[in-house]
């Protein structure tokens, strides 16, 4: 069975950070290229963060700067540190595979 699992969301006030967490299971988590999405209330999903089979990482405008992507292969986990939230950043947070499943999300809020 196909899985990927978000983890790692939380509430925090602005300025503060978190690290997402998304482990896959069954799928050929090597050899996928990986992203970081996110849907706000009443708002369409977007992408936040994506990298590649080989490391490569590319980032939405809005967090370039802020957010880090990363990944492990080895444990087939990928990784979203989120550095001085504000709270427009506010949202469901989603890890999907190329070609794979998508998760459940987790829920990132970011208010005073």
């Amino acid at each position: 069975q196909e899985q990927v699992v978000e983890s790692g969301g939380g509430l925090v006030q602005p300025g503060e950070s978190l690290k997402l967490s998304c482990t896959a299971s069954g799928i050929a988590f090597t050899y996928y290229d990986m992203g970081w999405y996110r849907q706000a209330p009443g708002k369409e999903r977007e992408s936040v963060a994506g990298i590649t089979r080989f490391g490569v990482t590319n980032y939405a405008d809005s967090v370039k700067g802020r957010f880090t992507i990363s990944r492990d292969n080895a444990e087939k986990r990928v990784y979203l540190q989120m550095n001085n939230l504000q709270p427009e950043d506010t949202a469901v947070y989603y890890c999907h595979a190329e070609y794979g499943p998508w998760g459940q999300g987790t829920q990132v809020t970011v208010s005073s």
